[in-house]
């Protein structure tokens, strides 16, 4: 029996002072989240940020010529929007649902009125862009020096951070467009993955099956990146 949704499976939302959060209760509106569709396009001002909750949203720069490759990826740990706040409105990337599920949006306007009062919501989502931007920082010494082994690694147990169980529904095609590499080297290097049975593939569905084996055999960006997230993210900071 699936549990009910609640803001507070965000953990940026849960983290809140409970009048911070009651102030913003009624403005935040409950929507899916379909595999595959696109959140925000390259350059399009943005209405709405996004807080996932059973969602993970990739973040995702497009050639001219159609090749992309994700710079990032978000959970119930954050949020997507971030120039709203940062006071671009828009950006060049590209967010795109990796993993369907739910998430709360919050009205542009409600969403600068908070920042305007200066208190918990910016503190955490300021800390939060912090450690975005390493993840992206680490994303592009992963892509460019390690093998696609291990950056399938470190997208694996990013991605199973941000869920609640061990499966993920995701085609070769979609990770290669992910990874920025082509399909048969995702090809290659899943079923290096599952000869070594740390995971299970078939029919679009990973399940990670030895997740110790899969820390073991990344590269340290997985590890950069998620000291970065627990030290800027402890969620209950101190008012």
């Amino acid at each position: 029996m699936s549990s009910p949704h609640s803001p507070k499976q965000n953990h940026l939302l849960d983290a809140l002072p409970a009048e911070d959060y009651a102030r913003l209760l009624p403005d935040l509106e409950l929507v899916p989240m379909p595999l595959g569709w696109v959140v925000y396009e390259s350059g399009v001002h943005m209405d709405y940020v996004y807080f996932p909750t059973t969602s993970i949203v990739s973040l995702l720069y497009v050639t001219e010529n159609g090749a992309s490759a994700e710079i990032a990826i978000t959970g119930n740990e954050g949020l997507i929007g971030i120039s709203l706040f940062m006071g671009g409105e828009s950006t060049p990337s590209r967010a795109v649902v990796q993993s369907e599920g739910d998430a709360y949006r919050l009205k542009e306007i409600v969403l600068k009125k908070e920042f305007a009062l200066g208190g918990q919501l910016q503190h955490l989502a300021l800390r939060y862009t912090q450690a975005l931007i390493t993840q992206m920082s680490q994303t592009a010494v992963c892509n460019r020096h390690h093998s696609v082994d291990q950056q399938l690694c470190r997208w694996l147990l990013l991605s199973m951070d941000r869920l609640a169980g061990n499966e993920l529904r995701m085609t070769q095609d979609l990770i290669s467009n992910m990874l920025g590499v082509r399909r048969e080297g995702v090809t290659e290097a899943a079923g290096h993955l599952q000869a070594a049975g740390l995971i299970r593939y078939s029919r679009g569905k990973i399940t990670v099956l030895d997740r110790p084996g899969l820390e073991q055999r990344v590269c340290e960006c997985y590890a950069v990146v998620k000291k970065e997230f627990d030290r800027l993210l402890p969620y209950k900071l101190p008012l």
